[in-house]
């Protein structure tokens, strides 16, 4: 399986495949995670004692614990420097973020939240490693330490790697994700441009009828077969400090599948979607949503199953890596505003109001197509016919491709 994926820089991108573990290198790696995990918790209780004794506890201390801790161990000095550096950046990454938002001030349920000890039975193997701890070989991935891995190589990597993830997820496969310098790969111009609009009754709206995304409903089709696994695991659920039954472990495996097969359905439907609007289009206005706010609405579950993030990802991905013009449009007043003469409603529309009627130029459209008109206002890809239309409203965000000046 391949999934490439935006990475935290722009300039990059994240390709994910398969690994086939023998059982030597399996021990290897479990071993490795455990010096990590060691770590990571070392760090914690580092981090606590500052804490208390109004210290710093930045990287560059860290990285000095680390140092003493493989002069005196003999059992870390095993293992390899590169990945327990990584996660000491990790940590150092996680607790800045926690800080800077208390500082902030930030309600406590917005917050990251300071990184906190790794448990054994409940922490997935998690290995980073940098371009000087792996190196690709006869189709095989060399970890530092001796650590030979055999890839699914389901397609080839566009670039050479700049490094590599080695997890384990909640079904015990193992994967790596390699991080790679971003490539275009130039569409021919079509010159035409399309607005589009979230929701929650149809994930996308957009301002032509071909692109509109319906709702797949992905998730609703496997809650009956969620439901049944969730009673299997409350009939079985083990005692406090009790190991799971072998009932109970298996369900909890079926469990875990089913969810995964439906994120892949999710995300699926999604870059398919994304392809389709970008290879047809030159530049794409799209609101800036942030579905968050859902998750406390009557609607959450069913937004949920919209996945209207993960689809909003993958069409500003797909629209960088083919050099596509990216408008994100601030989703304010864009329910309210008319897309042919620019009158704002004097009051926001109930959702159950799906029909937008101007009162100043007598315009009528379906509310969301209305909205989808309106990102292309706001972006300034007014399409023809569409004059004395008003591009008052929050600045707008454009994500392109570096090194491609913006229009």
């Amino acid at each position: 399986m391949t999934t490439p994926q935006m990475a935290e820089d722009a300039g990059h991108a994240r390709y994910t495949y398969r690994l086939r573990v023998s059982s030597t290198a399996l021990a290897a790696l479990e071993v490795e995670w455990a010096r990590c995990r060691w770590i990571w918790n070392e760090c914690c209780a580092r981090s606590k004692r500052a804490h208390a004794g109004d210290e710093k506890c930045g990287p560059a201390r860290l990285d000095k614990m680390l140092t003493q801790a493989r002069v005196a161990n003999a059992w870390l000095r095993g293992g390899s420097s590169v990945p327990q550096q990584q996660i000491i950046r990790d940590f150092a990454k996680s607790r800045a973020k926690a800080l800077k938002d208390i500082k902030a001030r930030l309600p406590i349920r917005q917050r990251a939240g300071m990184p906190k000890c790794k448990k054994k039975r409940v922490a997935e193997p998690t290995l980073n490693y940098t371009q000087r701890g792996f190196r690709l070989k006869d189709g095989r991935l060399h970890l530092a330490g001796g650590i030979v891995l055999a890839v699914v190589w389901s397609r080839d990597l566009p670039k050479p790697p700049s490094s590599v993830r080695v997890y384990r997820d909640g079904m015990g496969h193992w994967y790596c994700s390699f991080v790679v310098p971003a490539t275009t790969e130039a569409l021919p111009a079509t010159g035409r441009v399309i607005g589009v609009d979230w929701g929650v009754r149809e994930t996308a709206t957009t301002t032509s009828d071909l692109h509109d995304l319906p709702h797949a409903g992905h998730g609703k089709k496997a809650r009956a077969k969620l439901t049944r696994y969730d009673r299997m695991m409350a009939r079985r659920k083990p005692k406090k400090g009790q190991p799971g039954s072998k009932g109970y472990r298996e369900a909890r495996r079926l469990r875990a599948k089913l969810y995964r097969k439906v994120a892949r359905q999710r995300q699926d439907t999604a870059r398919k979607w994304a392809k389709h609007v970008v290879r047809d289009h030159d530049a794409v206005a799209v609101e800036d949503f942030r579905p968050k706010f859902l998750a406390r609405s009557t609607m959450a579950k069913k937004a949920a199953d919209a996945a209207i993030g993960a689809t909003k990802a993958a069409l500003i991905e797909i629209g960088r890596k083919h050099g596509r013009a990216v408008h994100l449009v601030h989703p304010a007043h864009t329910t309210m505003d008319c897309a042919q003469c620019g009158a704002r409603t004097k009051h926001a529309l109930p959702l159950s109001e799906r029909t937008y009627a101007c009162t100043a130029c007598g315009a009528v459209s379906p509310r969301d197509k209305n909205s989808a008109r309106v990102m292309l206002v706001r972006a300034g890809l007014n399409p023809a016919g569409a004059d004395r239309v008003r591009a008052d409203g929050p600045p707008v965000r454009s994500q392109r491709e570096p090194g491609i000046p913006s229009p």
